[in-house]
């Protein structure tokens, strides 16, 4: 598995996009998957997506949508943010982290699948395999931090092995 302060460390590296133009909206929050029914517990409920026109699309306002039944997580599309594009930095980097971690950073965000139980039907025996690694994740994610500042001296050659290991060499952003 990866460790655990490592993934706390990279979880929300993709938020640099807000620094490089991208709007807090596209960087920042919660995560759904796109192409299916709305689920009841986004973040912001399904009236929050009025006046969106995939609402008029009977494609989308299925259960399964445009994905096939236990298609997995990882097929389908979810809406932009920070989990996908780290996500995508480290895999297309051909990174060592193993797939919980993967999992852990791609799907923090999507709170209705790990907090809720939605999207099952959309989801594989890998999913659920991963599915504890995130939720475990997840509470020490939002409203876990302390209030102290680390050493940053005492504490910098620790996550620099955590980087080596993980993440050799320079990233392509």
């Amino acid at each position: 598995g990866i460790n655990a302060e490592y993934g706390g460390l990279i979880h929300d590296l993709g938020k640099v996009l807000a620094l490089h133009g991208e709007p807090q909206w596209a960087t920042v929050g919660d995560i759904f998957v796109t192409g299916c029914q709305v689920s009841p517990n986004v973040v912001f409920g399904s009236q929050s997506f009025h006046g969106n026109p995939d609402m008029l699309d009977a494609r989308y306002n299925k259960l399964h949508g445009v994905y096939r039944p236990g298609c997995g997580l990882r097929n389908v599309v979810t809406s932009w943010g920070h989990d996908e594009y780290m996500y995508q930095v480290l895999t297309r980097n051909n990174t060592n982290i193993p797939l919980e971690g993967l999992y852990m950073i791609r799907f923090h965000s999507l709170y209705p699948w790990h907090h809720h139980g939605d999207y099952d039907h959309l989801c594989d025996d890998t999913d659920r395999i991963m599915l504890p690694w995130v939720q475990k994740f997840s509470s020490f994610d939002l409203y876990s931090k302390g209030e102290r500042i680390p050493n940053i001296a005492e504490i910098k050659p620790f996550y620099e092995d955590l980087i080596s290991k993980y993440c050799p060499g320079k990233l392509s952003w």
